[in-house]
């Protein structure tokens, strides 16, 4: 299976940008991960930080393909959480660094995804969201619940509390883990974080991916080089680019950091 994959984070309306964003390629095989540091509690940016460099240090000491993908991405979870924590040792509970993640694996034809928080993971195939993530959040719990509609979301005031994510609290946090899923010609895993989706429904994030484009020759990411991801395709990274500055315009003035990793 040829890949093509495309990365954006754009600060929004934000003083600085505590998100981060990394693609990783070996071989057939690419690890895709976002993170958001949570700008409520101090050192977001670090959260974010050690939480990346965990996930991604979790992929490339991992012998590839990966034997137990599910298993692979549980314990990258767990250990990102464990690192994330230990920047909070000796710190007030309310002062520990956080952070919110979404990862999505592809190997063999196949996807399998987790994520803690509020970050998001969409499947998208012929531009309609086959599948997307549940978020970790207290309107979300009040949705499944009856309590509230889809609609009363938006301007829910309780929004953006997250029930669960990394660092804080030294327990392991929920995750949500997707069993395999079959990969078709065009599919489209979308990892984003908040900034994008806030203001967007998921019918206007999945219409950017609409037509189904095959990689070009030499422009796959297939054999990309230990610790560096393949090259981005132009056509696809314009998707992408186009979904972060229609986010943010959506948000604007009140933009959030908004962060994207894709591959089709």
């Amino acid at each position: 299976m040829q890949i093509e994959h495309a990365e954006l984070s754009l600060v929004g309306d934000r003083e600085d940008n505590q998100d981060r964003v990394a693609v990783a390629v070996s071989g057939e095989t690419a690890f895709l991960a976002v993170v958001d540091g949570m700008g409520g509690h101090s050192d977001g940016a670090r959260a974010a930080d050690a939480a990346l460099k965990s996930l991604m240090d979790s992929f490339w000491q991992t012998s590839l393909p990966v034997f137990d993908p599910l298993g692979f991405v549980h314990l990258a979870l767990g250990r990102a959480h464990d690192d994330v924590v230990a920047l909070g040792v000796g710190l007030s509970v309310d002062s520990r660094p956080r952070a919110t993640t979404a990862v999505c694996l592809v190997q063999e034809g196949t996807a399998y995804w987790g994520h803690v928080g509020d970050s998001r993971i969409y499947w998208i195939r012929n531009g309609t969201v086959l599948q997307r993530t549940r978020d970790h959040s207290h309107v979300e719990l009040l949705l499944r619940e009856g309590k509230i509609t889809e609609d009363e979301i938006v301007n829910h005031p309780m929004r953006n509390f997250v029930e669960c994510c990394l660092g804080g609290d030294p327990a392991i946090p929920e995750m949500s883990i997707t069993e395999c899923r079959p990969l078709r010609g065009g599919d489209v895993m979308l990892l984003c974080t908040d900034g994008i989706w806030a203001n967007l429904r998921d019918n206007e994030i999945a219409r950017f991916f609409r037509e189904e484009v095959p990689p070009q020759p030499g422009e796959h990411t297939t054999g990309g080089a230990p610790g560096k991801p393949g090259p981005q395709n132009g056509q696809f990274k314009e998707l992408i680019d186009h979904l972060g500055m229609h986010a943010v315009r959506a948000s604007a003035p009140f933009s959030d950091n908004s962060t994207a990793a894709a591959l089709r």
